[in-house]
């Protein structure tokens, strides 16, 4: 594994930002009034606070996976994590949680099956970022994202040299967890300190199998799966459709009414007991016969602040 490369003395300013700017400057008291409409805008703010559901539960997901294009690895790396994370993300409402995963290329070597419905080639999508979404908040905050990216293309602080391999929204449709009462729920598995992660992607034949395949993974499958394995829980997931008005590089979601998406938040590397854990789930799925797999990849935690697992993305 190659040593942490951590940010250079010259760093790439952000796309939009001020490169001349030494610092952030704190704001004078009151300067956001001498804005136009800041007060009424404030008021407004109040107002959405006090109505509509507030608890922890993560209602919904975003589940995305990106190739940067060859040669934009540092480039789109330092983008994602030093604005986009932020601005196109976690700075948005109801968005309460979010990680960032990277395989590095011994990892994608790991993943199957070879055709693959979700990756192409399966390789495809090192990079992958999940966020969590408050319950019944999908709409809300779908309108917010749709108008701050518009926004964030507009000002040029979208990073174009990158491919959109698995996108999508998400509901949440169970959690299943190896040691019952004991241990971080699902509210609190993008902030644990997990040690790596395992997406599977599984395609049935349409909505009433699919209700089929969520129940044999809750009930009958994923409790002894996750039994002596690393995985201290999965959480499972169906896809929904993007909206008509989303940005144009991102394609339709796949597979909204037959497919379900699993998370499995690992305490060791994924690496560790690959064979034994997860290299069989493709065939237990397929003699089950209630769906498909279409995809299995392992992948890290990045390192927030560093370029650690650039160079081995290759």
């Amino acid at each position: 594994m190659t040593a942490d490369r951590t940010h250079p003395p010259s760093r790439p300013a952000v796309p939009g930002a001020d490169p001349t700017a030494p610092g952030t400057v704190p704001a004078a008291p009151g300067a956001a009034s001498a804005t136009p409409g800041a007060d009424t805008r404030a008021a407004v703010y109040a107002e959405l606070a006090a109505v509509g559901p507030y608890g922890v539960r993560p209602g919904h997901a975003l589940i995305t996976m990106v190739e940067p294009h060859p040669g934009q690895e540092y480039a789109y790396n330092r983008w994602y994590e030093d604005d986009h994370y932020i601005a196109g993300a976690m700075a948005m409402p109801w968005i309460f949680a979010g990680r960032r995963w990277v395989a590095t290329r011994e990892l994608q070597l790991l993943r199957y099956p070879e055709e693959s419905a979700v990756a192409r080639p399966v390789t495809a999508g090192c990079y992958l970022s999940t966020y969590w979404l408050t319950e019944g908040r999908y709409d809300e905050h779908m309108r917010w994202t749709v108008g701050i990216n518009r926004r964030l293309n507009r000002d040029g602080r979208v990073h174009q040299a990158r491919t959109h391999v698995f996108t999508a929204f998400h509901d949440h449709a169970a959690t299943v967890y190896r040691d019952g009462a004991a241990g971080p729920r699902d509210f609190h598995a993008l902030d644990h300190p997990y040690a790596g992660l395992v997406l599977e992607v599984i395609d049935t034949d349409g909505p009433e199998r699919r209700a089929e395949l969520l129940e044999w993974l809750r009930a009958r499958h994923l409790p002894p799966r996750l039994a002596g394995s690393p995985a201290a829980m999965v959480t499972v997931f169906r896809p929904t459709p993007l909206p008509g008005d989303r940005m144009s590089y991102v394609k339709q979601v796949e597979g909204v009414d037959s497919r379900l998406t699993l998370l499995f938040f690992l305490q060791r590397d994924p690496r560790d007991g690959w064979a034994e854990h997860f290299a069989g789930l493709g065939q237990e799925v397929a003699e089950s016969g209630l769906g498909r797999v279409e995809l299995v990849a392992p992948f890290l935690p990045t390192v927030p602040g560093t370029d650690r697992y650039v160079a081995e993305l290759r």
